[in-house]
């Protein structure tokens, strides 16, 4: 017990901070009234009139009739995906009133395993962000389809669950649990037998017997719905769903829309990122913009608060620690301005005031980065125009081949079948037909593999991009034209040990560096986005038209996210979990 906390909550002592003057925003009853918080420490004294606990020494903050809010909660997010060294992150989350998140750091787990993620969350000990770890699943994300640097199995992920910040068990894939995959039943299991700990799903495409089979045998939660018969189905359920927007994948709208024509009860719904881009993170926000798209799709103000704090703390059982504002919880705080025009105006972590009517009242320095972040990118061939032929059958003049085709607005792929040409046994690419070379370079220095395939819906007319970033195994993944520029990209990014890069005529024409791992940059997210722009931009005028090529890119990695997809071991059929030969017939 803290002794000098009830003295405060009592009034025998005086507060360390008081905001007062303000609308509180009360997650737990619903209501909105005058009041203020006082704060002991890192801790919450009292609420509402709390002028008692004013006293010599007391700092005041008027909150000038704005809103006071608990501090913002993602329930699921990858930092990683923003390209930002951990402390960058932290930074820029802040700045929009996020000051907890909950995360498998499973992309640095991917390359460097535990130690790297261990090292990552200390590097986030000296920042203001609340850091909670969700224990990835299993890495490889999806057995024996990829190579990864890392592992985890479940002796691995029962040494991980001890850890102190541990909350449970990340995106246990739908597929894998139908499959009964035993390690993952047995980490499953483990987590459970710790009182208190969650399973998070990954359940794209679950629906009835399945769904219910992934619910039955444990899992939680769910942030992969993309409609909203499919949020409610979840709820109905009795499954917490994450209503998702991130960068790639933009339905929290749908989602909501649907939801709200039936009134359901909202208590089991939360609002995440999953995947914030770096240029997003800065133009656009956090929490915060996800707030904006939620009160403008009709959700009420005090709705859309409680889903991005009470809410989210209770899908982890850390709803008596945070995600509110009364006596007894962290002391997460943010001044915002009401409904309209919705902005996070001063933001107070664990007691600590970050953000201050807009200025930011802190700087995290550069961390001095653990070996194991560094100089993750080893081949172990050479990489040349000839790693990326395709041999035809022999004799054959076309081919008709099966090409992955990513959708404009979320990089899910569809499959089309297209005839190609065939010169000197190898089959060509056709930029006319949208028809490009795709491919994955196993960089963990384990086996060499180069896995090829056909790709759609970049656009790309010249040229070839590359980029070390790759979920969910972080293998170089390299789209072209031509497979001269493809083998620049892919010495390039090796050569500087992370980044994406541009490639025409031989020459590298746009890049930006992620030496963390391969994935993070050190740089400011706002130093960042800027680098981002140039290189896609570079991208834009050689002919593509999505938004964020690279970040569309990384998920046809993913053999986890139907329907097809590229690692090092070849081309993927996701539902079928097979590797199949993207050559599917002879054409006369």
């Amino acid at each position: 017990m803290d002794a000098r906390l009830v003295a405060v909550a009592g009034g025998q002592a005086p507060a360390d901070l008081v905001i007062k003057g303000g609308k509180l925003v009360n997650v737990y009853s619903g209501e909105i009234y005058d009041g203020g918080v006082a704060i002991a420490g890192d801790t919450i004294a009292a609420i509402g009139e709390v002028d008692y606990a004013i006293g010599e020494g007391t700092r005041i903050i008027d909150a000038g009739g704005d809103f006071i809010t608990p501090g913002f909660i993602d329930g699921h997010i990858h930092p990683e995906s923003s390209n930002l060294s951990i402390r960058s992150f932290a930074e820029i989350a802040l700045k929009h009133g996020t000051t907890s998140i909950m995360t498998d750091l499973h992309e640095i787990g991917v390359v460097g395993g535990l130690e790297a993620i261990e090292a990552v969350i200390a590097e986030n000990q000296a920042t203001d962000l609340n850091l909670y770890f969700v224990v990835p699943s299993h890495v490889p994300f999806s057995p024996m389809l990829e190579t990864s640097g890392g592992e985890f199995n479940t002796e691995i992920i029962k040494r991980a669950l001890a850890r102190p910040d541990a909350v449970g068990l990340s995106e246990a894939v739908g597929h894998y649990i139908l499959a009964g995959f035993p390690d993952l039943m047995a980490s499953i299991d483990a987590t459970l037998a710790v009182r208190g700990n969650t399973v998070q799903g990954h359940l794209p495409d679950m629906e009835g017997p399945t769904l219910n089979a992934c619910l039955a045998a444990g899992v939680s939660t769910d942030h992969e719905a993309l409609d909203g018969p499919q949020s409610l189905e979840r709820l109905r359920n009795g499954c917490h769903v994450m209503l998702r927007e991130n960068s790639a994948a933009r339905t929290l709208a749908v989602q909501l829309g649907y939801l709200l024509e039936g009134d359901y009860d909202s208590s089991r719904l939360s609002m995440v990122c999953d995947d914030l881009h770096c240029c997003d993170a800065v133009r656009r926000g956090h929490m915060d913009e996800l707030i904006r798209i939620a009160l403008a799709t009709g959700l009420p103000f005090i709705k859309a608060i409680q889903m991005v704090t009470l809410n989210a703390a209770r899908a982890f059982n850390l709803d008596q620690s945070i995600g509110g504002l009364a006596p007894g919880k962290r002391a997460d705080i943010n001044i915002t301005t009401g409904p309209e025009a919705f902005t996070v105006k001063s933001v107070i972590s664990g007691g600590k005031q970050i953000l201050d009517n807009g200025e930011m009242l802190v700087d995290y320095p550069a961390a001095e980065h653990d070996a194991v972040l560094l100089d993750t990118l080893s081949l172990l061939n050479p990489i040349t125009a000839d790693s990326f032929k395709m041999a035809a059958p022999e004799g054959a003049a076309k081919v008709k081949v099966l090409v992955m085709d990513t959708l404009p607005w979320i990089p899910i792929t569809t499959p089309r079948e297209v005839v190609l040409e065939v010169i000197d046994g190898v089959v060509k690419c056709d930029v006319e037909q949208d028809v490009l070379y795709i491919a994955q370079v196993e960089r963990h220095g384990k086996n060499g593999n180069v896995g090829k395939a056909f790709m759609g819906g970049f656009t790309l007319k010249s040229g070839a991009i590359a980029s070390s970033v790759g979920h969910d195994n972080h293998n170089v993944i390299v789209l072209g034209t031509n497979f001269e520029d493809m083998a620049v990209a892919v010495n390039r990014v090796v050569e500087v040990q992370g980044g994406q890069v541009v490639v025409e005529g031989g020459q590298v024409i746009a890049e930006v560096l992620y030496p963390i791992c391969g994935l993070l940059s050190d740089l400011s997210a706002e130093e960042l986005a800027l680098e981002k722009d140039k290189v896609n931009a570079a991208i834009h005028e050689r002919g593509s038209q999505i938004p964020i090529p690279f970040m569309f890119l990384s998920f046809i990695c993913l053999a986890a996210l139907p329907n097809f997809a590229i690692t090092d071991k070849g081309f993927i059929d996701v539902m079928t979990q097979q590797i199949i030969d993207p050559i599917i017939g002879v054409e006369a």
